[in-house]
């Protein structure tokens, strides 16, 4: 893959990988569960990239931020 902004409008799971900056195993997983708008070429997946860019957004304003339950002291 060239680059974020050189992404054409079909990527491969490797391609999306490292789009999202996670494993290939995680995009697996994640196909598997029916997460992530995806369709077949064969036996091979692939994403559209405005489909992705719109899964994204959708999981940003959907995902809580837990605030930390640690307490630090000041010393």
């Amino acid at each position: 893959m060239q680059s974020k902004d050189a992404v054409g409008e079909v990527m491969t799971v490797k391609d999306l990988s490292e789009y999202l900056h996670c494993n290939q195993s995680t995009i697996y997983r994640l196909l598997k569960r029916g997460e992530l708008p995806a369709f077949k070429v064969g036996s091979d997946w692939r994403f559209m990239t405005a489909e992705i860019r719109n899964w994204c957004k959708k999981k940003m304003a959907t995902t809580k931020v837990r605030p930390s339950t640690r307490v630090r002291h000041a010393v």
